[in-house]
């Protein structure tokens, strides 16, 4: 059977947004969308039909249900002839979300949650994408179906499978891929002044002769099964952080890889990976190592 893609809701507009993301990566993908709400009331033992703090008309149920409501037309909307169910688990978005991910082969987040002020990246979102058993997609804002994907190649094993990834994203949209390797100065990662973009093929002697190795090695064997993918390969010399996230501007999607499971979750995640997923002008996925 065919994973599905699973996207959390909570009524926020980031949820939303995430829902129309995640309706479209199930369409090409040929699966079934999965629309999932964490509630943690039940277990608080409030009765479904109603609180006692309002009105029947304003009880647990009915907000779920239109909450889910919306987010399936939403999806039905941004995908059309997308397979889509719902369902409401019991327990935090956190856990419940992590539990998800074991059956999916994507899960979809919004940048941040309706408890917190827009711009500001969820806690849910830090932990699935530390977390998760399955490639997370952290959704900003929609982008325009003319930009490229964006993969950020580095040489540890973590980016492995992000670039695995782009490969089939960029294979499913038909669109662009674009690699890309930051060398250069790695120690001041908060200064953002501009960097200097270089291309391999154009400007070779300006390269060390291992990072143009290191890029190609990283991408031969997927050019090879991906052969309907147009790739443009670039190092730049400049800062990690400000690099990638200033590139992200003219991506409609950006891929990044993650350590494996174990430790505490801002170790987990990496520095880099938290500042894209933060600060990226397009949604992001992170792909961590170790997956299958």
């Amino acid at each position: 059977m065919p994973r599905r893609v699973v996207v959390g809701v909570d009524g926020s507009p980031s949820a939303l947004a995430a829902v129309a993301a995640a309706a479209q990566e199930a369409l090409l993908r040929g699966v079934r969308l999965h629309v999932v709400h964490a509630f943690v009331w039940p277990a608080m033992h409030v009765p479904p039909g109603g609180s006692p703090l309002g009105p029947s008309a304003g009880g647990v149920r009915e907000s779920v249900e239109r909450l889910l409501t919306e987010a399936v037309e939403r999806a039905q909307a941004a995908a059309p002839g997308v397979r889509v169910d719902h369902g409401v688990i019991t327990g935090t978005a956190v856990t419940a979300l992590e539990a998800e991910s074991r059956t999916a082969r994507l899960m979809v987040v919004g940048h941040h949650s309706s408890a917190g002020p827009a711009g500001l990246l969820g806690s849910t979102a830090v932990h699935l994408a530390a977390h998760s058993h399955c490639p997370v997609m952290v959704v900003r804002e929609q982008t325009t179906d003319d930009r490229p994907v964006l993969v950020a190649v580095d040489d540890t094993p973590r980016s492995r499978g992000a670039v695995a990834f782009a490969f089939e994203e960029a294979s499913l949209r038909g669109a662009e891929l674009v690699a890309l390797h930051v060398c250069g100065t790695w120690a001041d990662r908060s200064d953002t002044r501009p960097v200097d973009r270089v291309d391999p093929g154009n400007d070779a002697e300006t390269i060390p002769d291992h990072e143009e190795r290191l890029l190609h090695e990283a991408l031969s064997g997927h050019r090879e099964s991906h052969p309907e993918v147009t790739v443009r390969a670039h190092i730049v010399q400049g800062r990690t952080q400000p690099t990638l996230i200033e590139a992200s501007r003219s991506a409609r999607l950006m891929v990044v890889g993650a350590r494996g499971r174990g430790g505490f979750t801002g170790l987990l995640l990496g520095s880099v990976s938290q500042a894209v997923l933060r600060h990226a002008y397009c949604p992001v996925t992170v792909v961590r190592s170790g997956l299958k």
